[in-house]
């Protein structure tokens, strides 16, 4: 018996990331942040470190740090459900803008 139809490759290009991807709470969440924040929060804002579930949240400006940190219990409730565990315990906002990003229109 063949197969009728080419399996979509982005499924196992999906599997591969999964298995390859370091299993650190600071990788998964880098995965999952773009979901989970949503788009905009996304294009001004990164996590880039995890000590001891406590993120950092780089973002390239203060005006957005300081919208994290107000919407920091919100983005830690959702992180936590993505995850599937109470990984993430609190957010840590920082303004440093980085050399990766780029002006946005």
């Amino acid at each position: 018996m063949g197969r009728r139809a080419p399996r979509p490759a982005n499924l196992a290009i999906q599997a591969l990331a999964d298995r390859l991807a370091p299993q650190t709470l600071l990788a998964q969440v880098q995965r999952l942040w773009p979901e989970v924040a949503g788009a905009t929060i996304a294009a001004e804002a990164t996590p880039t470190a995890d000590r001891g579930g406590t993120l950092t949240i780089t973002c390239r400006s203060a005006v957005w740090a300081q919208e994290l940190d107000l919407m920091g219990p919100e983005l830690v409730g959702r992180l936590n459900a993505a995850l599937g565990w109470d990984g993430v315990v609190a957010l840590r906002c920082s303004a440093a803008p980085s050399r990766g990003w780029t002006d946005r229109v």
